[in-house]
């Protein structure tokens, strides 16, 4: 991709016409005719630019991850989003069609022609990149285990989303969403020995642990209420 300071707002205008052709018909509108003419570019223009509809793609990828890390990181920066916001907020981001639309686009270009695998490896990374930043602002764990954990469990959430696209894939997805950034918040609690492990593994035990420990908790807790009823119940009958 070319572009220049002079020229930068023809390429703007070439990107945004591409991410709304995303939303409104999908990847197979995506082709360079059908942008340039939503642009009012000429064809030859787009081309000077993004010399093939992988390099379009890339690029449509590319914006769209950054226009959904920049307002989170720069909140969180401002103090404006806490951890406690994280699932809200990615939970509207992974079920925007446009967004996902152009990740599977790229992802099925990729399949084809290496050279765009290699940009694809590119942009996980930066994302990654994006994630830790936002992390270490949250106070969550940013080692690249744990972000490499989270960002599998919430890419899966938005295929499955896009894959059935209706009210019950959006709640499993915020669940998804919800669940993993709770696993996430619960492993930044301090381990009880310090000098034990302290990466993704050891965190992720550590809040399985904890889980468990609540949720056996409850159980006994109900059973002590349930044998109380019982040995209440005898009485009642005789009077």
């Amino acid at each position: 991709m070319k572009s220049s300071g002079r020229t930068s707002g023809v390429s703007d205008r070439i990107l945004d016409s591409a991410i709304a052709l995303l939303g409104a018909h999908g990847v197979a509108h995506l082709t360079q005719t059908r942008v340039s003419r939503a642009a009012g570019v000429r064809q030859s223009h787009l081309t000077y630019y993004f010399p093939t509809r992988s390099d379009l793609l890339v690029a449509v990828a590319r914006r769209s991850l950054e226009a959904l890390a920049w307002p989170l990181l720069s909140g969180a920066g401002r103090g404006e989003i806490a951890a406690g916001n994280l699932p809200v907020l990615l939970t509207r981001a992974l079920t925007d069609r446009r967004r996902m639309r152009a990740m599977l686009g790229l992802i099925a270009a990729a399949d084809e022609d290496p050279k765009v695998r290699r940009e694809l490896r590119g942009i996980v990374r930066m994302l990654r990149e994006r994630l830790a930043n936002l992390f270490s602002m949250l106070g969550l764990p940013a080692d690249p285990a744990s972000v490499a954990l989270f960002h599998t469990f919430v890419v899966g959430a938005a295929v499955l989303y896009h894959a059935r696209a209706d009210a019950a894939a959006r709640e499993d997805a915020r669940a998804a969403v919800r669940f993993a950034a709770e696993l996430l918040r619960r492993s930044a609690a301090p381990v009880a020995n310090p000098g034990a492990d302290c990466g993704a593994g050891a965190r992720v035990a550590a809040a399985r642990r904890q889980t468990g420990t609540t949720a056996r908790r409850q159980t006994g807790t109900a059973a002590r209420r349930q044998t109380g009823t019982a040995t209440r119940r005898p009485g009642r009958e005789r009077t």
